[in-house]
């Protein structure tokens, strides 16, 4: 990079503080956030070695599934005794069903734009950066990403941006419509969901009007120090708070349905967990009982010319992801949980028992990925960090099937405006799977119609034949089985 662009990409940094200096302005005059650094570490040290009869009182509240406090998570969090961390997974993995049945959903991400005025350490597409070749994709270019995506069975995305002049919100919502507007012989998008930078309350209202379905922001790091060193304060990323309240603006502006994360190995993950608990409880009680729909895990992979993903200080093991999942599958039962192709297949297959309710597959993320290359990590100057999985969707879809598992492309409940408010009290209530298992039935029955492998189809067929007799006796079933004999007379897109 000369040095005449890296002084603009330093402009477009300072650019981008002016537009939202008031709003900042607003967030430095708060006395502190919701975040406590030094409560959080008080509870964990606390419970440096909680008992089996501390860890039982905790699942015993566990199993009426309800959210925990946070100083119960942390019991949970510290727990080192073999047998009451199986109990944990069982209660997990039957919290999980209890909620949500079965069901898989699936997705994949559009990498739309790699241009970003931030300078985040840990990142790929980090301004500094000059092993990424640098793309946004015009319309026609997201037509066809769109195109290839349908035509491999997708019929659920997250639109993926950088933070740059070049993706304004005008942009992004245009981008919204043209990945709504592509239809193909064999389906279309149903739901795009975003994830962006942090965006004012009027942005956000655009947003809204073009109809996207789940809007993600994850903090990264809850942790306050972490957060400083890994984020250049010269960035608009640099801005703790800007990005730890974007979720309130979201509500406020009416996009109810979000999705909170961090990125694992930036610090202590069970200082994470807890930072996610506390982002939980705090939006449930500004608004109305309505935390986030879904929390991402994703853990750090190497990432082109980014040495601070290579050797990340506070890597997470293998064994202390699965229990990082099963402590938030049992701390918030009725939220969602993305374990993304970012893990390798086998750590991916632990861990779906403990309460993951949705992965991507037949990743690519670099910007143009689609279009360029089969599978992940095959344009490794064009993508933001390694994938682990990089198995097909119809590979995944067919191991799924095997792990007697419902793969879902059900895109029901946001069309059909159950969301924020209405669809936490259905989760709460553990009907979600009494809404969801009969289209993810009927949305299976299409992918393995129009795109599955002779393989995955057989045994994809088995797990419709299974979960269908489950309804047996229900007025439902009856429903359901009609359908199903629709689909395969051509007809698509039917829901209950």
């Amino acid at each position: 990079m000369s040095e005449k662009k890296s002084a603009r990409k330093g402009s477009v940094g300072m650019d981008f503080l002016q537009k939202y200096q008031k709003e900042f302005a607003e967030y430095d005059r708060l006395d502190q956030d919701f975040i406590d650094d030094d409560k959080i570490w008080t509870q964990l040290n606390k419970w440096e070695k909680p008992s089996r009869q501390d860890v039982r009182l905790v699942l015993k509240k566990a199993e009426q599934c309800v959210r925990l406090e946070p100083e119960e998570a942390a019991i949970l969090l510290q727990n080192q005794d073999e047998t009451t961390i199986r109990e944990m997974y069982e209660l997990a993995s039957q919290l999980k069903k209890e909620v949500y049945g079965d069901r898989i959903v699936f997705f994949a991400p559009l990498y739309i734009s790699d241009e970003c005025a931030n300078n985040c350490l840990y990142c790929g597409f980090r301004c500094s950066n000059k092993a990424i070749q640098r793309k946004t994709l015009s319309m026609d270019e997201i037509e066809q990403e769109v195109r290839i995506m349908i035509n491999e069975g997708q019929k659920r995305t997250v639109l993926v941006y950088g933070e740059s002049p070049t993706t304004d919100i005008d942009f992004i919502c245009e981008s919204v419509r043209k990945v709504y507007s592509v239809k193909t012989k064999g389906g279309e998008i149903r739901r795009a969901n975003i994830n962006c930078a942090p965006l004012s309350v009027e942005e956000l209202k655009k947003l809204k009007k073009v109809g996207i379905g789940t809007f993600q922001v994850f903090q990264e790091t809850y942790h306050h120090p972490t957060y400083r060193k890994v984020h250049p304060q010269n960035t608009i990323k640099g801005h703790y708070r800007w990005r730890l309240y974007c979720m309130d603006r979201a509500q406020q502006a009416g996009v109810d349905d979000n999705g909170i994360g961090v990125l694992f190995g930036l610090y202590d993950w069970r200082f994470e967990v807890m930072g996610l608990l506390y982002h939980t409880i705090h939006l449930e009680e500004t608004f109305n009982g309505v935390g986030p729909h879904t929390i991402s895990i994703p853990r750090i992979t190497p990432a082109t010319g980014t040495p601070y993903s290579q050797n990340p200080e506070h890597a997470v093991s293998d064994e202390d992801f699965k229990k990082l999942v099963a402590v938030l599958r049992l701390s918030v039962p009725y939220t969602g949980l993305i374990c993304t192709a970012r893990e390798p297949e086998k750590v991916r297959r632990e861990v779906i028992p403990l309460g993951i309710t949705q992965i991507d597959a037949g990743t690519r993320i670099g910007v143009g990925g689609y279009s360029q290359s089969k599978r992940a990590n095959q344009l490794p100057t064009k993508e933001q960090f390694s994938i682990g999985d990089v198995r097909t969707l119809d590979d995944v879809v067919k191991e799924i099937c095997d792990l007697n598992c419902l793969p879902s492309f059900c895109t029901a409940c946001y069309r059909a405006g159950r969301t924020g408010e209405q669809f936490m009290k259905i989760a709460k209530s553990k009907f979600v799977h009494r809404y969801c298992l009969p289209n993810a039935i009927l949305t299976l029955k299409e992918y393995l119609l129009d795109y599955a492998s002779e393989e995955t189809k057989q045994k994809g067929e088995e797990v419709i034949k299974q979960h269908l007799e489950n309804f047996a006796g229900e007025a439902v079933y009856d429903s359901i089985s009609q359908y199903l004999k629709r689909i395969e007379q051509g007809e698509r897109d039917l829901r209950l």
